[in-house]
């Protein structure tokens, strides 16, 4: 697979070279992770772009990093992961980004559905991640600056919604914004504690499946803007 266009100036050396891109696909193809087309989008898409310079020789590890404003990028490992399990539910549309953070997960889901809708409650995180999928050329974004637990409803319903910090119980509201048949994945649980990524499956108005995908640690879903 050659370079996208929209991302070749941003291919990186040293540390941040499509080398050390390769290397982490290979450690996350030992992880579990199988989907070329996840694997693909990325190894092509730069991580570096979207955390501090200071940081970016850490890009290509496969560990979360600080993004400012008490908030993380998540490890890549866990954003393959949420990425393939909603591609391997056939979630291709429509699809609601619950943190927008730094807009790396927001990059990688741009690539490989129709439309993202990202909500974001701190209005600094929100305009960077703005700058820098724009720079990207990353155009069927949506952007919205608001508490994550509310979803966006005009948009709603989505086929597919992906929520990047954890709340201690799924909020209804996002539940209610899922199409029927389409799939939900959500982290739970205290901070600091253990935490289930789950897949939420909506089969009718009133009836949802929902399966433990992994243990994972997030940052809590907080309420408010900031």
């Amino acid at each position: 697979m050659s370079l996208p266009p929209k991302l070749a100036r941003f291919i990186g050396s040293g540390m941040t070279s499509q080398r050390a891109r390769d290397r982490l696909m290979t450690h996350l193809q030992a992880l579990g992770i199988q989907s070329d087309v996840v694997l693909d989008t990325l190894r092509f898409t730069p991580r570096h772009v979207f955390i501090d310079e200071a940081l970016a020789t850490h890009a290509y590890d496969n560990n979360a990093l600080p993004i400012g404003f008490g908030q993380t990028i998540s490890q890549p490992y866990i954003v393959a992961l949420m990425t393939e399990t909603l591609l391997a539910r056939g979630v291709t549309d429509t699809v609601l980004e619950i943190g927008t953070g730094c807009g790396y997960q927001t990059a990688i889901l741009a690539q490989l559905v129709g439309q993202v809708y990202t909500v974001e409650r701190i209005a600094g995180l929100s305009q960077n991640a703005q700058r820098t999928l724009s720079e990207l050329g990353l155009k069927n974004i949506a952007f919205h600056l608001s508490d994550g637990h509310w979803g966006w409803a005009e948009h709603a319903p989505y086929q597919g919604i992906i929520v990047t910090a954890a709340p201690c119980e799924v909020p209804p509201e996002l539940l209610q914004q899922l199409r029927i048949g389409g799939h939900m994945l959500i982290p739970v649980g205290q901070q600091h504690s253990t935490q289930q990524l789950r897949c939420i499956t909506r089969h009718s108005h009133t009836d949802y499946h929902s399966e433990c995908i992994e243990h994972v640690s997030f940052v809590p879903l907080r309420e408010g803007l900031a």
